[in-house]
């Protein structure tokens, strides 16, 4: 994965539709430490036994011929990683036990981001108003600030109301400390936001019920895409 590609996949004014050919690699938003930022992998807690370990080893790769996604399908699962940050009522928030068995749509953003955030999370709400009601009952979103020193709990908490009203289930907004926003990001196999947390990954995972991700979407899929992963996954 050349580093052009790599820059393509983050959250920039007019982001590029970079998905291609089916062998290409998923570097560009899954990149591992010494591809973004300064923290490095080799704090990372490792993943549940039988997931993948994102310190360090290579990306994963999108399928071929037989992919069954409308987003990216992984050809190696990624595991949801053990961290706590804070949650708009200023709890400490375990994303690994919070959403242990429940499928859940994981993004790394921040609230004044111009284009992408906005519209994947608004993507991600018609999708969840497109389902099965008793889908989107199952399917936690978690939208975790990689701009921890403007996006508070409260921040946080307000934004997310634009969109979640009316869910059957809230979304869960999560910041804290730079470091523990990076260590995040870092450990759910995400390339480390940079720019103050402005230039991040356009990347959105999502985990079945077996805790494991085994699709991704960026900024060039639809809600029609969501949510027919979300069928698939939580149906």
């Amino acid at each position: 994965m050349t580093p052009d590609v790599l820059r393509r996949a983050r959250s920039r004014p007019a982001p590029a539709r970079w998905r291609a050919a089916p062998a290409v690699l998923l570097a560009a938003g899954l990149a591992l430490a010494g591809c973004g930022g300064s923290s490095s992998a080799d704090d990372a807690t490792p993943s549940a036994a039988g997931g993948h370990d994102h310190s360090g080893a290579a990306p994963a790769e999108v399928k071929g011929p037989d992919q069954v996604y409308a987003g990216f399908d992984l050809a190696e699962p990624y595991r949801k990683a053990p961290f706590t940050l804070t949650d708009t009522t200023g709890a400490p928030y375990d994303f690994k036990a919070e959403t242990a068995g429940r499928p859940t749509l994981l993004f790394f953003g921040y609230t004044t981001c111009p284009d992408v955030c906005p519209n994947t999370m608004a993507d991600v709400a018609t999708a969840l108003r497109m389902v099965d009601p008793a889908i989107a009952e199952q399917v936690q979103v978690v939208f975790v600030t990689t701009d921890p020193a403007t996006d508070t709990p409260e921040v946080l908490g307000e934004y997310l109301a634009r969109f979640d009203s009316g869910l059957p289930r809230p979304f869960v907004g999560l910041t804290g400390e730079v470091a523990a926003v990076e260590q995040a990001q870092l450990a759910s196999g995400i390339e480390v936001a940079e720019d103050n947390g402005r230039a991040h990954s356009a990347l959105m995972l999502l985990f079945g019920a077996d805790d494991a991700a085994h699709v991704a979407f960026d900024d060039g899929n639809t809600n029609r895409d969501i949510a027919h992963d979300l069928a698939i996954v939580a149906g």
